[in-house]
């Protein structure tokens, strides 16, 4: 009769030991318990990393886009170089985290007591890099999210969008769209000139 089978329905003397040694294994045990614990624990910590980035980036859009709208109602007449210093000034605060999804755009805006907007001037930045041709001038738009008085008046409006990339899950969550837009009204002036356009009344 081999060694461990049953005599009399009794397991012999060497499977009885062999299954005390295993459960006085605790090494064995521990590595068991790794095996079952890590895949939830790594997932757990990779999520967790790409919520907290995805919050940094979010916050970091709304600075952006308030910093661009800000800076452009203190002025009184862009030209070419003072816009792109505006979108280049926006790229930096995004900083350490990528541009190549970053769009920006500014529109100056006459808006009548309906709440209904009319471009007057629009630029925007792709990637962070420099200006180019935003709404169509003239085009309009009704402002539903927008208090405004019985009389025309000219806002500025500051777009930011931005496409985050999970670092991992991408192929489950895909990619998530972050936008914010603002409103400012013009500090020194009733309406910003472009490029010393006068404004329509």
């Amino acid at each position: 009769m081999a060694k461990g089978e049953m005599t009399n329905g009794k397991p012999k003397k060497g499977l009885i030991q062999l299954l005390r040694k295993f459960a006085r294994d605790y090494q064995g045990l521990s590595a068991i318990e790794f095996a079952l614990v890590f895949p939830v624990m790594a997932t757990l910590y990779l999520g967790g990393t790409a919520l907290t980035q995805g919050i940094v980036i979010k916050r970091k859009v709304t600075l952006v886009t308030r910093a661009v709208g800000d800076l452009t109602s203190q002025d009184t007449d862009i030209d070419n170089t003072e816009m792109n210093t505006i979108f280049s000034a926006a790229a930096a605060v995004m900083q350490p985290y990528p541009t190549t999804t970053l769009t920006l755009t500014i529109t100056s805006l006459k808006v009548d007591k309906n709440g209904v907007g009319t471009v007057e001037w629009s630029n925007r930045s792709v990637n962070g890099g420099n200006f180019v041709q935003g709404r169509v001038a003239q085009s309009t738009m009704t402002l539903t999210d927008l208090a405004v008085p019985d009389t025309t008046v000219h806002f500025i409006m500051a777009e930011g969008t931005y496409t985050y990339t999970p670092p991992v899950g991408t192929s489950f969550v895909g990619t998530l769209p972050l936008s914010n837009t603002f409103y400012f009204r013009p500090r020194r002036v009733d309406c910003i000139k472009r490029n010393s356009t006068a404004c329509t009344t």
